[in-house]
């Protein structure tokens, strides 16, 4: 096959000229390989820029929120170690309000009365200044504390209230996640996609937290619906289902967990043998059932447990037969029993 000629300069000025240069097909080749390794690499660089803008983002939402908690919690605890004022010369009693009230009112003398409550009202004037002075200082270790992210600006905050801290604001920050995966899981495709995406990024700060857990393994349901490739889409569904096979194991009183692993179990015996498919069918319904039983008011359930009786209900011979070779009890529905169930929803 020929191979089309490249005009070359061979020469400078007026008089240059151009030879035809002959490309062979292994430099052909190795064009055609760099062109391909130059588009991965702007693709993956495109990749590291939409990453470090949402680390970004999502450093600033933390920090932010860091801010504001301790900024609180200062207060409140400065407040706390500094309840009581300097002993004053003219308190009668003890330097603490509180007991020099008492004492005026205990005395039946009126002029010790009046001494213990003018006492009372001079110590409240002067904590009332001692606490702006405080809160003026607080603002200073505030600042202080968000601008180093040292643990030693923390002293004003003991261990426990510190990890209470730290513990709110990762709840707000997975409360806000939550909502925005619900909201892109009931959108369009690209809307999906972005909520799986969404939840990948986060999988390292909330892989430990239920709610979080079952909505990753929903996303990988709906990338499983989303996508054509046969093998994708069963990777998408095993990897979903292992997701929740984790969390079932901490939490199987979740509805949720038992209501999405068995949808994944039925995705992926799509991609299975007759036998694979009756031992899912099995499955399907126990945690559907579960599901129910836990949560008898979600609609979700009762659909799938209608399309589960219908699916049922038109089982051919050879599916019949395997299930008989296989289990002792077939699995029995109706076309009414779907009926009853999509009425329930």
């Amino acid at each position: 096959q020929a191979v089309p000629s490249v005009p070359v300069p061979m020469g400078a000025g007026d008089g240059a000229t151009c030879t035809p240069l002959l490309l062979s097909d292994e430099h052909a080749a190795v064009l055609e390989r760099l062109d391909v390794v130059l588009r991965n690499i702007s693709e993956l660089s495109r990749e590291v820029e939409e990453l470090r803008n949402s680390l970004q983002r999502l450093a600033a939402e933390i920090v932010g929120e860091v801010r504001s908690h301790l900024e609180e919690t200062q207060k409140v605890t400065r407040r706390r170690r500094f309840p009581l004022p300097r002993e004053r010369s003219d308190s009668t009693g003890s330097s603490s309000i509180y007991f020099t009230a008492s004492s005026a009112a205990a005395n039946t003398d009126d002029g010790e009365s009046e001494g213990g409550y003018s006492t009372a009202n001079a110590e409240s004037d002067y904590d009332r200044e001692s606490e702006r002075e405080s809160e003026e200082g607080e603002d200073e270790v505030s600042c202080e504390t968000v601008r180093t992210a040292r643990r030693d600006s923390l002293d004003l905050v003991n261990e426990d209230e510190t990890h209470l801290l730290l513990d709110s604001s990762l709840e707000e920050g997975l409360g806000q996640l939550l909502q925005q995966a619900d909201r892109l899981h009931d959108g369009e495709e690209q809307e999906k996609r972005e909520g799986f995406q969404l939840l990948l990024n986060n999988k390292l700060a909330y892989a430990d937290q239920k709610d979080f857990l079952w909505r990753l393994a929903r996303a990988h349901s709906d990338m499983c619906d989303l996508t054509e490739d046969a093998e994708e889409r069963r990777s998408y569904a095993s990897d979903g289902k292992e997701e929740l096979e984790v969390a079932l194991q901490k939490w199987d009183q979740s509805a949720e967990c038992h209501q999405w692993y068995a949808v994944l179990c039925g995705q992926l015996s799509e991609h299975e043998s007759i036998q694979k498919r009756i031992q899912t069918g099995y499955v399907f319904k126990e945690h559907i059932d579960k599901a129910i039983e836990l949560k008898p008011e979600d609609p979700k359930s009762y659909y799938l447990l209608g399309r589960w009786c219908y699916q049922v209900s038109h089982l051919g011979w050879l599916e019949k037969k395997t299930a008989s070779a296989l289990f002792e009890a077939l699995p029995t529905a109706t076309v009414q029993d779907a009926l009853q169930n999509f009425l329930r929803v």
